[in-house]
């Protein structure tokens, strides 16, 4: 069951539920375009193919606030508002809290290895870096993990996981960068987005909160 957020002419903002991907990969799994477009034809009797502009992506095992494009202009100037960092996000996160600053800027360059579809952080002058930057503030603690709250100031690949990993503080139940349990989730959601409406003058801001159930319901 698709989560719709808010929705017009231009745009459509919805929840992505943990573990659906965000556009078709090669598992075949349902994905989120696919949802969006199959709510879309149903809707409003539309027969053939229908257009969802992908303009952002979560990674598969994180949920949260995603906006998809309805029209072809919106997708052009959402992809120019991320690409000139208008376009703001923000997220929660669980994290180990062991020599955690309270609040932080954090300034890294990553490197994307592609065969291990993996992420690192590597010297600035190593080809191919990108340098990525984010901030975050603690929220709550409680024994050995803070939820934290993280401004996204650069979209890159797997970024807050890859940060805090490598300060010692990794995302709870991320078996990629961590030690986390084995059988939970990653504890990472896409709370908040901001940003300008395409074709109106005006800011739109969302929220979407994570169901307070396993290590959320000690945070949320």
């Amino acid at each position: 069951m698709l989560n719709i957020i808010y929705e017009d002419n231009h745009v459509i903002v919805v929840e992505k539920p943990v573990n659906i991907p965000s556009q078709a990969d090669k598992t075949g799994d349902l994905d989120m375009i696919t949802m969006i477009k199959d709510y879309l034809k149903e809707k409003y009797n539309k027969p053939g193919n229908v257009y969802v502009g992908l303009v952002h992506r979560l990674d598969r095992p994180v949920g949260g606030i995603m906006v998809f494009a309805k029209t072809s202009k919106a997708a052009s100037r959402l992809s120019e508002s991320i690409r000139i960092k208008d376009f703001k996000k923000t997220y929660l996160a669980v994290v180990n809290n062991e020599n955690l600053a309270k609040e932080a800027v954090l300034e890294d360059y990553l490197y994307k290895n592609e065969a291990l579809n993996k992420s690192m952080v590597v010297s600035k002058d190593k080809h191919g870096s990108k340098l990525s930057r984010l901030s975050y503030k603690t929220l709550k603690e409680k024994e050995k993990l803070s939820l934290v709250e993280i401004e996204l100031e650069t979209g890159r690949h797997h970024q807050i996981r890859v940060q805090f990993s490598s300060r010692g503080n990794a995302l709870y139940g991320d078996q990629k960068y961590g030690k986390g349990p084995s059988n939970t989730q990653i504890a990472l959601w896409a709370y908040k987005i901001e940003f300008k409406h395409p074709t109106q003058d005006k800011i739109l801001e969302f929220e979407c909160k994570p169901q307070p159930i396993g290590i959320w319901s000690d945070f949320i």
